[in-house]
Parts: structure tokens; C-alpha cells; sequence
């Protein structure tokens, strides 16, 4: 109970610092979940039209998992230095995975009787992609952007180890000076901020599952 009383404590008295900090993570957590979720149902639909690039996407996407998180940022300082810019660049390329899978996926598992019962009313190949599987696959794009959104959020606490501020900065900075009260404050936001997220998207999966599926 002490060490919760102690967060508390350091929450009233270093209010301003982590409200800047809070800000600092929403903004560019924010940023890279739009860009995520506007070019991963882009590129997943384009690919569930080309078979044989969506195959390749595909293992893209699972070879993309395998690294680890840490290494990324480091492949990505390499190239384009640290700093804001490059946080937004890494956290949009590693949430795109999730959401171009699952739209690929999605569209993928339209039922074929739809498929051909548009195809023989006459509609065209783009206009049953566009009109009836994308909308048909938006629950299961909905749970790939679940998943972005916790990843993109947690993986934006590493941001303050190049320079980019964040929650992350409360955990370093707590790291550095064995402070572990200042640890453990800063985690605790990021996983509130992550749940909660998810907790709306969850409720948001739930309610297009119901209008679509009945």
C-alpha cells in the first residue's frame, strides 16, 4: 500500500511534469495509429486484389513481428537519426503489420456466394471489393487496429531512449536514478492509456460486429 500511496504522492506533486509527458505520448502515439490505420487498410485492400502481392505481403508482415522492438528503433535511428521523426516513422511502419493482415484477412473471408451473387448482378470487380467485402471485413479490420493500437502505445514508452519525449521519459529518468516510485508512475500511465484505448475499441468492435453479422 506504501509504494501505491507513493505514486499518488508523486502524481499531485510532479502533476505539471506528467502532464506534459501524457500529452507528449498521445500526440505521437496518435499521429503514428492514423497514419497505421490509413495506409495499413490501403495497402491491405490493394493487396487482398493482388493475390500473389498480398501473399508476399503476407510474410512481410510475419517476418515483421519477429523483430524485436528494441532492435527496430535501432535499425531506424541508423537511418533517419533520433528524434520525433524517426519514433513516428518506426511506430507507423511496426503498426502497419497488424492492420494490413487483418484487412487482407478480412476481405479474404467474404463469403463466395456474396461474392458471385454481386458478380452476377452485374457489379464490377473493384465496386464488390469497395461496397460489399471492405465493409463486410470492418470487424476484423477493427481487431487488428486493437492490436496496433496497445503495440503503438506501449512500443511509444521506448521513445524517450531517442530523444522524443513521452511517458517513456518518466520511466528512464526513473531508471537512471534508481528511483523506482518514478518507474513505476510512468508505466502505470502507459498501461492506463493502452487499456483504455482498447476498452473503446473493444466496445466499437462489438457494436460494428452486431450491425453487420447480426
Amino acid at each position: 500500500m506504501n509504494v501505491i500511496w507513493d505514486v499518488l504522492e508523486l502524481y499531485i506533486v510532479r502533476r505539471e511534469y506528467f502532464a506534459v509527458l501524457l500529452g507528449e505520448h498521445i500526440y505521437m502515439s496518435s499521429i503514428a495509429i492514423g497514419n497505421a490505420i490509413v495506409l495499413g487498410v490501403l495497402v491491405g485492400t490493394l493487396a487482398s486484389a493482388k493475390p500473389r502481392l498480398g501473399r508476399i505481403l503476407m510474410v512481410i508482415a510475419n517476418i515483421g513481428y519477429t523483430i524485436p522492438v528494441i532492435a527496430f528503433f535501432g535499425i531506424m535511428v541508423s537511418i533517419s537519426g533520433i528524434g520525433l521523426r524517426t519514433t513516428l516513422i518506426a511506430l507507423t511502419m511496426y503498426g502497419l503489420l497488424p492492420v494490413i493482415r487483418n484487412t487482407y484477412s478480412g476481405i479474404m473471408q467474404t463469403d463466395q456466394d456474396i461474392l458471385e451473387a454481386a458478380a452476377v448482378g452485374g457489379a464490377g470487380k473493384w465496386t464488390i471489393l469497395l461496397r460489399i467485402s471492405l465493409p463486410i471485413a470492418v470487424p476484423f479490420i477493427i481487431a487488428g487496429i486493437r492490436t496496433m493500437v496497445v503495440m503503438t502505445i506501449s512500443m511509444a514508452a521506448v521513445a524517450a531512449f531517442i530523444g522524443a519525449g513521452g511517458l517513456g521519459s518518466a520511466i528512464w529518468r526513473g531508471i537512471t536514478t534508481y528511483n523506482s516510485i518514478m518507474t513505476l508512475a510512468g508505466s502505470i500511465l502507459v498501461a492506463v492509456l493502452a487499456i483504455g484505448a482498447d476498452w473503446c475499441l473493444g466496445k466499437l468492435e462489438t457494436v460494428t460486429s452486431r450491425i453487420i453479422f447480426g
